[in-house]
């Protein structure tokens, strides 16, 4: 493919796809992403689409979000925009909102360089950047991005598409290729291990061999990664459509542990029994809702990959001497305390966890108000599901995945009757105290 020189370009020259070349169309580009792209345009700015949204617009899929990259500062770009706020610390970024739909406008940075003059640009001695914002050309942006696919740009100037790292050859070929040397890219970001296996399970792509081979060695340095941040990458892999590929994907590379060290460790004890298969069916009906359209709660599906460690715990606990109920709310408290140094535990998704958690041993008494006021519970649907899903994978009973699927299909009148049906507590009968008779003087 041949190179030309760019216009507004002084270091290396592009690969430069003229619009007649490509597939990228400006129909295709979300109404606000457009807004943004002129608006910086039309002030004298260099605009461009950049990165996950040129690359899907290529690949004939649909782009989730759409990112822009300018010559323009955040505070030029705030100034452009009412509607915007400045964010980060580390990576100083434009967010322009419009309503719920949010624009990210960042910057072009300069090659990180541990003794830059202007201070601004800080790594450690290990490797890792802690803050970025150093400013630089379009070319030299470019060489800062993660993954060649994700660092190809959309000029809203010409409508070309512009590639300096290689990214449309690796496009069409389905590689996944850091650009620069691995284990330095890793080190200034640990959490690109993660955006590798993330890209490569959700487009179908590989890992080219140089990319690869530093992610058997490199996982512990996501132990110095913040658990908010984990948390934030762990919703990405799992709720992106293909959570069951990036599992299997993350524990082949051994990173899986460092997001979630307990569930491995009981995995890693019993590779073919329930809790392996359990943890894949949970991923698998998570893929099918997401590529169904149905809406899914990161809740259910960290009920799912902590249920193991839970279960567990609960039991040694139990041989302690707490009561079954003692142990599973003390078991979930330790659980959920330990996780949380890993990947964070937001109250908005733990509580109904927890919820879903405690509703399970519920489901073995069928019969009384007990079961009525199950029926009722504001999350019986999740938990229902989640002991239908324990079913399958042969932890829980069929029947009882059964009795609860066919009572939710009566009128509330042939619930009570069914419920009735069952055995009932005795009651406790009521002691009296002895009659004391009047004695005489």
């Amino acid at each position: 493919m041949a190179r030309t020189q760019h216009p507004e370009s002084s270091g290396p020259t592009p690969i430069i796809l003229p619009r007649s070349r490509h597939a990228v169309s400006r129909a295709d580009i979300g109404e606000h992403a457009l807004k943004v792209l002129y608006r910086l345009k039309d002030a004298g700015y260099q605009a461009y689409l950049v990165g996950g949204g040129v690359r899907d617009l290529l690949l004939g899929r649909e782009p989730k979000d759409f990112d822009i990259a300018t010559d323009a500062r955040p505070e030029q770009v705030r100034r452009l925009f009412r509607n915007c706020r400045l964010i980060g610390r580390r990576f100083r970024l434009a967010h322009v909102c419009f309503g719920r739909d949010i624009v990210e406008v960042a910057t072009f940075r300069a090659l990180m360089d541990a003794e830059s003059p202007e201070g601004e640009g800080v790594v450690t001695e290990d490797g890792r950047i802690i803050r970025d914002n150093v400013y630089g050309t379009i070319e030299e942006d470019a060489l800062r991005r993660d993954f060649t696919v994700n660092s190809l740009y959309y000029s809203i100037a010409d409508f070309s598409v512009l590639d300096y790292t290689g990214g449309l050859e690796d496009l069409e070929a389905g590689t996944i290729r850091l650009i620069g040397v691995p284990e330095v890219r890793y080190r200034e970001d640990p959490v690109r291990m993660l955006r590798a296996v993330r890209f490569a399970a959700k487009l179908g792509f590989t890992i080219a061999p140089e990319t690869e081979a530093p992610l058997f060695e490199l996982g512990h340095l996501l132990g110095d990664i913040a658990p908010a941040r984990l948390f934030d990458e762990a919703l990405k892999l799992f709720h992106g459509g293909c959570a069951l590929k990036t599992f299997e994907m993350l524990r082949h590379y051994d990173l899986f542990r460092w997001l979630y060290p307990a569930t491995e460790q009981a995995l890693a004890h019993e590779q073919e029994g329930f809790p392996i298969t359990f943890v894949s069916r949970a991923l698998h009906n998570t893929d099918e809702r997401i590529n169904a359209g149905k809406p899914v709660t990161p809740a259910f599906l960290l009920a799912a990959l902590l249920w193991e460690p839970l279960r567990l715990r609960a039991e040694a606990l139990e041989r302690e001497g707490m009561s079954a109920q003692q142990a599973q709310q003390a078991a979930a408290a330790q659980v959920c305390s330990e996780q949380a140094r890993h990947t964070a535990m937001p109250k908005r998704f733990a509580l109904p966890m927890r919820e879903i958690w405690a509703m399970q041993p519920r489901f073995r008494l069928r019969s009384g108000k007990r079961a009525l006021r199950l029926l009722g519970h504001p999350r019986f649907r999740a938990g229902y599901d989640f002991m239908c899903l324990r079913a399958a994978a042969g932890e829980a009973l069929d029947d009882d995945c059964q009795w609860w699927t066919e009572i939710q299909e009566l009128e509330p009148e042939a619930q009570r009757r069914k419920t009735a049906g069952g055995p009932k507590r005795p009651r406790r009968r009521r002691r009296t105290k002895p009659r004391v008779q009047d004695v005489g003087v």
